[in-house]
């Protein structure tokens, strides 16, 4: 074991000293009072993110783009920790894991792979010229975007019951290697992350779905959570298309379906006043968030307990 490993396995042991034995679950996440609170920190962290390298965000801004990137940067994590640095994933790999899952077809992932290949998400691996089959590999700034991911989830589950899996993370960055498979296995194996309630499906499903529930999300008023609206600071349709890059158009259609539903609204007139959104949209959100979390949660005790 290195010494990053030793000094996070440190941080652990520290952790479970202070009483927390087990990862938390769903359940446990979900009732936590905090939670609104602290996925209202992360849905802010993500926005961040994404404003940093919207290109990058706008690759995995779907669901199904979501889970073929967790499913290929996984199988690439296992193959490298077998065959060894700089060998990379073939692309077949990556499509077989994802036809098993039934994420997309074959030639919807390889044209992903593709894009990615193009925006320099991926990269060929070194030394693979004139290979019929170049293995792939992420680009460090994909891996970087990766681990921050990671730490700011675990920053989230820090501020549910005060534990330090953040700083556990950031003294060994190395064990996302090991973490990542392990969500991303969670994640697929998931009914509630594959087949989400009906307004969070909604969403997830469209382009820039997941960042505009967090952008709703942030856009909430800070109050009684019990309430049935909460209002957002959200009023123009066309600047939240504009800013999600997506057309006026679309993104109208798509609120009208969640306002049929009930899911949220306008204050006043439709498009000139503010969007409020129900609180059975936010308990969607918080439940998706609740079961990510635990997911995240149950990969990182597996990966630090062993060192206990």
């Amino acid at each position: 074991m290195g010494a990053p490993a030793l000094a996070a396995s440190n941080v652990w042991r520290v952790v479970m000293a202070g009483g927390r034995q087990m990862a938390l679950n769903a359940d446990d996440i979900f009732l936590n009072p905090a939670l609104e609170a602290r996925v209202r920190g992360q849905a802010w962290a993500l926005l961040l993110l994404n404003a940093a390298d919207p290109r990058m965000g706008s690759l995995f801004a779907t669901q199904q783009r979501w889970l073929m990137a967790h499913a290929a940067v996984a199988q690439f994590f296992r193959d490298v920790a077998v065959a060894g640095a700089g060998t990379g994933v073939l692309t077949a790999r990556v499509l077989d894991l994802v036809e098993h899952h039934q994420i997309a077809s074959r030639n919807t992932a390889a044209a992903f792979i593709k894009e990615m290949l193009k925006y320099g998400i991926v990269r060929h691996v070194a030394g693979s010229e004139g290979k019929r089959h170049r293995p792939v590999e992420p680009a460090p700034a994909a891996l970087e975007s990766l681990y921050q991911w990671h730490l700011l989830h675990l920053a989230t589950l820090d501020g549910l019951d005060g534990g330090s899996r953040s700083a556990a993370l950031a003294a060994g960055p190395e064990v996302v290697r090991r973490m990542q498979p392990m969500i991303a296995d969670g994640l697929l194996g998931s009914h509630m992350v594959r087949e989400p309630e009906p307004t969070f499906k909604l969403f997830t499903w469209v382009n820039e779905g997941g960042v505009l529930m967090d952008r709703l999300i942030v856009g909430c008023e800070e109050g009684d959570a019990s309430v049935d609206r909460i209002a957002t600071d959200v009023t123009s349709v066309s600047a939240l298309a504009q800013r999600l890059k997506l057309s006026r158009t679309q993104l109208g259609r798509k609120l009208a379906e969640a306002e049929s539903m009930g899911s949220l609204g306008w204050v006043g007139a439709r498009g000139k006043s503010r969007l409020w959104v129900s609180k059975g949209f936010r308990r969607e959100y918080h439940k998706a968030q609740a079961v990510k979390l635990a997911i995240i949660d149950a990969a990182f005790e597996a990966c630090f307990t062993t060192h206990r």
